[in-house]
């Protein structure tokens, strides 16, 4: 069984809602019986203050699981309303990423096209200290190379901390 928001959201407002109810007649419950004590020791001449409902700590217990119930309930509300991104929405922004600018490999020379062909298996970016690394080339020559790939509109150099990052256009 798949579940998306839609369906977990519904299932969680659902729940909160039933424990809501269920909450409101232990509430109604303990006031009744708070009430009866109070009316008990009052009438045995006691004042409020030796009272075992005043003293009681499950008011703060009740007050607490509403609120975890409110929070539920919001969650499962927020996301039985939020819209749900379909397929059709998501896969032309992953396909958008990954086409890039139509290049003509008959101007680049083999340094060149090796470097393409690593940034574009890196699904576009790199880091120019890995293209390094990956190639061999010394820094100087890797630096004249992206430059002369940048003058022809292949890739963009952005500057990331003390390195380059290399982009494909």
């Amino acid at each position: 069984m798949k579940f998306n928001t839609k369906t977990l959201g519904g299932i969680l407002a659902t729940f909160a809602v039933i424990l809501l109810v269920l909450l409101i007649f232990v509430k109604v419950n303990v006031d009744s019986q708070a009430a009866f004590l109070c009316e008990t020791v009052a009438a045995n001449g006691g004042d409020l203050a030796s009272c075992p409902a005043h003293r009681s700590p499950i008011s703060w217990f009740i007050v607490s699981s509403f609120g975890i119930v409110f929070l539920m309930l919001g969650a499962g509300a927020y996301m039985f309303l939020m819209p749900m991104k379909t397929e059709q929405q998501i896969l032309p922004a992953i396909t958008e990423r990954q086409k890039f600018k139509e290049v003509d490999f008959s101007k680049l020379n083999e340094e060149e096209k090796k470097i393409y062909d690593l940034i574009k298996v890196k699904e576009g970016s790199i880091y120019q200290t890995d293209l390094i690394k990956e190639t061999n080339f010394s820094k100087v020559k890797m630096s004249r190379l992206l430059d002369k790939m940048e003058q022809k509109g292949i890739i963009e150099r952005k500057r990331r901390g003390m390195t380059n990052i290399v982009v494909l256009k």
